[in-house]
């Protein structure tokens, strides 16, 4: 009953063109009962398909005015007229890309965003596409469409999902959110039906729609009338998984243009509140929030800062957006968050998630304390800026990587609320330093709150660095690492000048009425601390945690107890901060006061300033609410605590995998593929309350205890873990995300994993691939006669298998690292060795024993060759691509050798990387060369390196070379496209892959000419 429906009406889309159209786009007959299989005989029959085919068209039409019905009465007075939406030719309204808070906001309108992702065709369908200028997404329902395709998708009336209601519909209590149907050609995850995953296709096939989705719920069905029935088309929408943080439309309630209608409405009253409203506040807003108390939902306002975290911002936001009711996003670059509490202050158990960073949260904290919300609602914090010290100390992290915004979302809702000190400070001159005696400097703070910390001297010098050069060039502090590296080279700077090393000598300090300027002097402080959180200084513990018997006067440090920890630092002690080292406790204390006699750089929550001599007294404020990320538990860990010992008991047998960093991003975080490249390690056994920390230790024992560390031949799955590794959260339905290693107290390992645990390697490097074709998936890989493995009967070794990255086939490969060194490998004569890097590639003979033969004298044609030197530096190059040296390559880069240079063949350094299969070095090579280097040919058969890739079938360096631009449809002396000659080497996987590229690369151009035209 549902392809009929799914397809006819105006809230679905696109219409039904007759039977040859019904056929391309996965169209049913609509007949009830009849699966696909039943369809295609239908279809395959001329003479069935015209007796019934008068059956079908009722039956169609039926359904297109139920979805008409349908849609139309949810949004019965979204519009005010038919014409009111509908985009001209002549563009009389423009495309929104932002949320539309005026009182001209129409319901249902798309939010767009420009798009450059090519797995989607356009919505309105093949036949009406003109595939006519730039396209765009719907940030709101994720449809894909032209922007000369607009007026198209306005006249199969297709609108974005309503996020408000119109005045003079009924009450917030008597509506409900209908689904909003979206028809979708790709979709990930399992039909909510019948269970079955969804067929994917190459973007370049998939021109059938094979799944309906709501944009409300994410709940998706077939696109078939098994799966997809007549009832969901009326059903109530339960908001999906995320019900409970949602803030239903029917809330958000636009107010007329005349507002007599609504106070007509409204009980007459006296509501002398009113009269003291300013003008300002008084002024009429286009919209109002009218809630439904419930103790079970706990609303949330997120508040994005685009410019935290370079374009990280921007990018978050268009996720929460799809995740909730777009009207519950705020971009505080427009305005700040003031207009939205205030129009939310009126909803019960509201929480309130700030994305940004410490600064950003303070910005919200400091205007709830204005608007004097009460009770003030709790604040999450996502990491996204440098520091993120608060977040740290509230278990969010020291930075967003890549954790599933449903995952964030739960954390919000379910996370426990605690308190958070706030202190002021009072600033007033110091009227004994004549002021034309003190440098130049500001009269106050940044900030006359503190959440974090109040720091003067060394710390504070840095900061002021900082913040003036990325005053001065803002382009190139756009990236955290990039901040981070600045951070630590001017504390480095500082440390040699000294700059504060006469702090001391400036600085009058007194805590709870006792005078600590003394022992300041006495330890010669270089900078002043003072502390609310546990972390500074980008996760550094500065108070460290002091033994009771050492330090009885001193209690446990904590964020909620209305005390401050005063601190300071030594060269010396700030120079062990990093590594574990704590600052010099002076004291714990409820008020301070700090009178300074100079110009001092002070910095409060990270914001530096020049403070001329001045008082300044820190008092507490008051307790702000925060949201605290706590440890998850899985329901069956539920479940056992219920029951009895359980799974705190229960000891569970774990295989842990690796993944390279190569292969993490070569295949988009994909789950099954990355499944399939992982690295088996070893297995664990751990109890089942083990936490990820806990966890860590023993695959770190697991690594040290390996016996095959101790055999000749060492393999990628026995190299050792390096320190940078991480854990992989492998329970998402479509990918993996990466943990950070801050949280992994927070999560036990039954979060993160079922049957097997993985983790991700940044420094694993993949020098060879060992393949087993998907015609043999036998995992025993034969040896000539005469040769063996260590460890395993003559004739026969026994691998893992494993995907290399990008790799087009479907069958694992195993990563091999030879017996000897590259260096004592012998190019002079044809490969015999047992060892293969990848179906019909060049082999090295030689053993353990064997001495490295002296290179050749070749002859070096290098357009930057102007000296012997230069020759010889180019000829090391030439070799160590050959070799597979990446530390020599590195160092004759450094020399000066010169990555454009050639042999007498013509053949590049990266022609001959690629041939020999070295991967890091065609890695380096395609990040450090210029790109003209994918497009020389040798000169014995003109071949470029992609060429070579697949001659000696290597899968993933074509990979490699694709995604990096290299051409496909190039061709050799001999005529041969890089897919001719994977061809002539029997790897039909390899050439499927590079069929796929050229079709990709031709349906491209072809868009591309039609739009020109």
């Amino acid at each position: 009953m549902a392809s009929g429906a799914a397809h006819g009406g105006p809230g679905l889309g696109v219409p039904s063109r007759g039977r040859t159209r019904a056929r391309s786009e996965g169209v049913g007959t609509g007949l009830p009962g009849m699966d696909a299989s039943e369809e295609d005989d239908l279809f395959s029959e001329g003479g069935s398909l015209d007796r019934l085919s008068h059956l079908t068209i009722r039956k169609q039409t039926s359904y297109r005015k139920a979805i008409s019905r349908s849609y139309l009465r949810g949004q019965d007075h979204a519009h005010h007229g038919p014409n009111q939406h509908h985009l001209k030719h002549g563009g009389e309204r423009q495309l929104k890309t932002a949320v539309d808070w005026t009182d001209n906001a129409l319901n249902g309108e798309h939010i767009w965003t420009d798009t450059k992702e090519s797995g989607d065709f356009c919505y309105v369908g093949e036949q009406d596409c003109l595939k006519s200028g730039p396209r765009k997404k719907c940030l709101g329902c994720k449809i894909l469409v032209h922007v000369g395709c607009m007026h198209v998708l306005e006249k199969i009336n297709f609108r974005c999902r309503p996020t408000f209601r119109e005045p003079g519909t009924k009450s917030s209590r008597e509506t409900f959110v209908r689904h909003h149907w979206v028809h979708r050609r790709r979709q990930e995850g399992k039909c909510k039906q019948c269970g079955k995953p969804f067929h994917q296709k190459f973007s370049f096939h998939s021109k059938e729609i094979v799944a309906i989705s709501c944009s409300w719920c994410k709940a998706a069905y077939h696109n078939k009338v098994s799966c997809f029935m007549m009832q969901h088309i009326e059903e109530q929408c339960t908001l999906g998984a995320h019900a409970g943080v949602i803030v239903p439309p029917s809330w958000i309630m636009k107010v007329p243009k005349n507002r007599m209608s609504i106070k007509s409405s409204l009980k007459k009253k006296k509501r002398p509140s009113i009269k003291r409203k300013s003008l300002k506040e008084s002024k009429s807003k286009a919209f109002m929030i009218k809630p439904v108390a419930s103790p079970f939902i706990k609303p949330l306002l997120v508040f994005v800062n685009p410019k935290s975290g370079g374009n990280q911002g921007a990018k978050i936001m268009q996720k929460f957006i799809w995740y909730l009711n777009p009207r519950q996003v705020f971009d505080l670059s427009q305005g700040g968050p003031r207009e939205a509490l205030e129009m939310y202050r009126k909803v019960a158990n509201l929480r309130i998630l700030a994305c940004g960073g410490d600064g950003t949260a303070g910005w919200i904290l400091s205007t709830l304390d204005s608007l004097g919300m009460n009770p003030p609602p709790p604040v999450a914090v996502l990491p996204l800026g440098t520091g993120n010290d608060l977040a740290r100390t509230l278990n969010w992290g020291g930075g967003y990587t890549d954790e599933p915004i449903s995952k964030i979302l739960s954390h919000v809702e379910d996370g426990p609320v605690v308190q958070l000190d706030r202190w002021n400070l009072q600033v007033s001159p110091n009227r004994q330093v004549p002021a034309d005696e003190a440098e130049e400097g500001g009269d106050k703070l940044p900030l006359d709150v503190m959440n974090n910390y109040f720091s003067m001297g060394a710390d504070a010098h840095v900061a002021l660095e900082f913040h003036e050069s990325r005053e001065a060039n803002p382009e190139k502090f756009n990236s955290r690492f990039r901040n981070k590296m600045f951070y630590a080279g001017a504390g480095g700077r500082e440390l040699m000048k000294g700059s504060s090393k006469d702090l001391a000598k400036y600085v009058h300090l007194v805590c709870d009425d006792i005078d600590m300027t003394a022992k300041v002097q006495e330890l010669k402080l270089h900078c002043l601390l003072f502390l609310n959180i546990p972390r500074y200084c980008s996760g550094t513990v500065p108070w460290g945690n002091p033994s009771s018997s050492q330090h009885p006067e001193l209690e446990p440090q904590r964020h909620d107890d209305g005390y401050l920890e005063v601190l300071g630092f030594t060269p010396a002690t700030m120079a062990t901060l990093q590594v574990g080292g704590h600052g010099e406790r002076l004291c714990q204390c409820r008020e301070a006061r700090i009178t300074t006699y100079k110009t001092i750089p002070m910095q409060v929550d990270g914001e530096p300033c020049r403070l001329a001599p001045a008082t300044v007294h820190v008092t507490l404020r008051n307790q702000a609410n925060v949201v605290l990320k706590s440890k998850r538990r899985t329901p069956t860990a539920l479940s056992a605590d219920a029951t009895g010992p359980g799974l705190a008991s229960e000891r569970l047998r774990i295989q842990v995998s690796k993944v390279s960093m190569v292969d993490y991003e070569a295949l988009h975080y994909d789950k099954d593929k990355l499944k399939e490249a992982s690295i088996p390690v070893g297995i664990i056994v751990v109890a089942g309350d083990c936490d990820l920390e806990q966890c860590r230790g023993h695959i770190e024992r697991l690594q040290e205890d390996n016996p095959a560390r101790a055999t000749l031949t060492l393999s990628v799955s026995t190299q050792k873990l390096s320190p940078k590794w991480c854990f992989l959260d492998s329970t998402n339905a479509d990918r993996f995300f990466r943990i950070d290693r801050t949280q992994e107290n927070l999560h036990y390992v039954t979060d993160i994993s079922s049957k097997e645990l993985f983790v991700l390697d940044p420094e694993l490097v993949i020098t060879k691939d060992v393949c087993t074709s998907p015609a043999m998936p036998d995992l025993v890989e034969q040896h000539p006669k005469g040769h063996s493995s260590a460890g395993t009967p003559q004739g026969k070794a026994f691998v893992f298998p494993v995907t290399p990255p990008g790799s087009p086939m479907s069958s694992r490969r195993n990563d091999r690292v030879q017996s000897h060194p590259p260096a004592q490998m012998d190019r002079s004569s044809p490969p015999v060795c047992s060892v293969r890097s990848e179906p019909a590639s060049p082999v090295f003979s030689g053993s353990p024993n064997t001495t490295r033969r002296q290179p050749r004298p070749v002859t070096i044609h290098s357009p930057g060759a102007s000296s012997p030197n230069a020759s010889e530096k180019d000829a090391r190059l030439l070799e160590a691509c050959r070799d597979g040296e990446i530390s020599m390559l590195v160092e004759m880069l450094r020399s000066g050798a010169d990555l454009a240079t050639t042999d007498p063949q013509g053949m590049t350094p990266l022609h001959h990387a690629v041939r020999y299969g070295h991967k890091d070095l065609v890695e380096y090579i395609l990040k450090h060369g210029p790109p003209s280097l994918l497009e020389v040919s040798d000169y014995e058969k003109g071949q470029t390196p992609l060429h070579k890739a697949a001659s000696y079938q290597r899968r993933s360096i074509c990979c490699m070379l694709v995604a990096a631009g290299a051409k496909v449809t190039c061709r050799d002396s001999n005529g041969n496209t890089p897919r001719l000659l994977s061809l002539k080497a029997n790897d039909r996987d390899l050439a499927d892959y590079l069929k796929g590229q050229e079709q990709y690369l031709l349906a491209t151009t072809e868009e591309n000419q039609e739009t020109a035209v």
